[in-house]
């Protein structure tokens, strides 16, 4: 067997261990939850359509910082931690669409629009869209809950006092303070000081994305397999800044990235009054007329193909398309040596260096 399909074959086996996992897991869940009632279902099958298929990102990641710290590939451990992280990723896009008002995810409806179609089919009684937020806030709610009982069956290595557990309750902990710290700017960014308004932004990305999509994965994987401090060191400064270009390249499709690809709205993220490294970009170096423009129409739900064109034209324009495409490149650069740095054999270090530049060349 080659190298190449080696990594094939190892990956897809994980991938699919991972699916099947998962897929245990919630049939279980779903058998308790209808000895409640079977009116709970829906916030099971919400969940199970959410994490069926995707790129499987964070639970890559972990399973090659496993590999890389000397992990078997046939430990069951591994795919346990890895439906643990696909079940935490689901959680966190339940709560962000409700958060940022975003009725789509992968091209269909999301989890509290599904809620509200519901009871509009149903004709029950009150106002839908308060209880399509209501039982999407329960799903997620619940989500998070299965990834811990999730992440508490890998066993004794991610027990308390565990360099694993640290990780994992760390991880989940900074997202939550990203995730506030990104609805924060969304309404205080107006009225702060401009100048900053990049560093804030870049903030952000690093505690309500990046670390949780590629740093603590990655680390979490070293971790489980007993990994030592210099090698989570090397980890973390390949990782981060992968992450943090990996966000920026999301930033981007956000405002001009094609429909039939990302599955949402073009200009969504400008709808939903996102302060991201692009805009802060923008707002800085826009000529006054145009950052006015752009402060103005930033959140307004109402926002039609015009009004998103002008904007795109404001950010290429004055740069700040540029500029972003420059710090992804810079973080990138980063990355990638901080890669070739670390002590893996072959196949995962192989392994990563793909998973990376899909990460910051993807389309959607």
């Amino acid at each position: 067997m080659t190298p190449a399909s080696q990594l094939l074959t190892e990956q897809v086996r994980f991938i699919d261990g991972v699916a099947d996992k998962l897929h245990e897991f919630l049939s279980h869940q779903q058998h308790v939850m209808a000895g409640i009632s079977p009116d709970v279902d829906p916030l099971i099958t919400s969940i199970s359509n959410l994490v069926t298929g995707g790129k499987r990102l964070r639970a890559l990641m972990c399973y090659w910082g496993w590999r890389g710290a000397g992990g078997s590939a046939s430990d069951a451990e591994i795919v346990t931690a890895g439906c643990a992280l696909e079940l935490f990723q689901a959680a966190a896009l339940i709560h962000d669409d409700i958060i940022d008002r975003s009725d789509t995810r992968r091209g269909g409806p999301s989890v509290h629009r599904r809620f509200s179609q519901l009871h509009q089919l149903n004709g029950w009684a009150l106002d839908d869209e308060r209880f399509g937020h209501a039982a999407a806030i329960l799903t997620g709610d619940l989500c998070l809950s299965f990834s811990e009982e999730s992440f508490t069956q890998i066993g004794s290595r991610a027990g308390s006092g565990t360099a694993a557990r640290h990780i994992f309750n760390l991880m989940r902990a900074e997202v939550m303070a990203g995730q506030y710290l990104d609805i924060l700017e969304e309404v205080a960014g107006p009225v702060r000081d401009a100048a900053g308004s990049v560093e804030r932004a870049k903030s952000i990305i690093r505690y309500k994305s990046a670390k949780y999509s590629t740093e603590h994965p990655l680390a979490l994987g070293g971790a489980l397999a007993g990994a030592p401090d210099h090698l989570l060191q090397g980890y973390s400064a390949f990782s981060l800044p992968l992450g943090e270009a990996f966000q920026l390249r999301d930033d981007v499709l956000g405002v001009f990235g094609d429909p039939g690809t990302t599955g949402k709205p073009a200009g969504d993220d400008l709808r939903e009054g996102k302060r991201t490294v692009l805009v802060g970009f923008a707002i800085n170096q826009a000529p006054a007329a145009d950052a006015a423009y752009l402060h103005a129409m930033l959140g307004r739900q109402d926002l039609g193909e015009d009004e998103v064109a002008e904007i795109r034209r404001i950010i290429v324009d004055c740069g700040a398309l540029e500029a972003t495409e420059s710090l992804i490149a810079e973080l990138s650069d980063k990355a990638f040596a901080a890669l070739e740095r670390l002590p893996l054999a072959d196949l995962p270090l192989t392994a990563l260096r793909q998973l990376a530049e899909a990460a910051v060349s993807r389309a959607a």
